[in-house]
């Protein structure tokens, strides 16, 4: 049901969950090294890239990734994130590890999702005003990408993306309409790496919080980078993230 992109062999299957106005293009500037010694399956998300006609739910949507990945690592950035930990959570057979990216176990305050909601459909309703182009030119201008600097596919893939599949996906997908996973992340026993960028003020601290509930959970955060940390520094966070692929994987 979801589109995928497939590279690499052997060492063990690596699946990477996009975030919100990407596809599985835009994990290019890691994705080579990552494919170097396994099989590396990038997905795109419902409303986004090849999957932009998939209509699924939140819970949905994670099973789908899992059928599609099978048992793999999965590494998930942003709203890829927070479906991989969904993911983890309902079905940990299919998850030998975890490595997350800018990522949230959601919001656990029932004011602070109904504020997200509207919010969240405020954007979705420019989305369908303005188009994608113009929206996802003014998203990257926001202060959260300050760092980055899009790659030319990530870019080309992000425009690509039609405006109501981008708006679905803000309203279905998005932090307002998620079940917060707060009180199950105890029950994570795979290993778990919690990555963000240093001057990432929020999701450094979110990737602490999680780390504390998690039995095996480890934090990496990588040196001057924000939101996008794997995108803004590559290298870096390839750095971080090798030793952990390298141990944890499947066969």
């Amino acid at each position: 049901m979801l589109h995928l992109e497939v590279d690499g062999a052997g060492g063990g299957r690596v699946v990477l969950v996009h975030g919100f106005t990407q596809t599985a293009r835009s994990w290019d500037s890691v994705a080579p090294a990552l494919a170097a010694h396994r099989e590396v399956v990038g997905v795109d998300l419902p409303g986004h890239g090849g999957s932009s006609d998939v209509r699924l739910g939140f819970a949905q949507t994670a099973a789908a990734i899992g059928g599609a990945g099978g048992r793999a690592v999965y590494v998930g950035y942003s709203l890829g994130g927070r479906l991989c930990l969904r993911l983890a959570l309902d079905r940990p057979d299919l998850v030998a590890a975890l490595l997350l990216v800018g990522a949230s176990p959601g919001l656990a305050e029932p004011t602070e999702r109904a504020a997200r909601r509207r919010a969240d459909d405020a954007l979705a309703a420019e989305i369908e005003h303005v188009g994608t182009t113009a929206f996802v030119d003014r998203w990257l201008a926001s202060p959260l990408f300050a760092g980055l600097r899009p790659s030319r596919a990530d870019l080309e893939g992000r425009r690509a993306n039609r405006p109501d599949g981008l708006a679905w996906a803000l309203r279905v997908l998005g932090t307002g309409s998620q079940e917060p996973l707060w009180d199950r992340l105890g029950a994570l026993h795979m290993p778990v790496l919690v990555t963000a960028g240093a001057d990432d003020l929020k999701f450094a601290a979110l990737a602490a919080a999680m780390a504390a509930d998690i039995p095996s959970a480890m934090v990496a955060l990588v040196p001057d980078a924000g939101h996008a940390a794997h995108l803004e520094r590559p290298d870096e966070w390839l750095g971080l993230v090798q030793p952990f692929l390298d141990t944890h994987h499947t066969a």
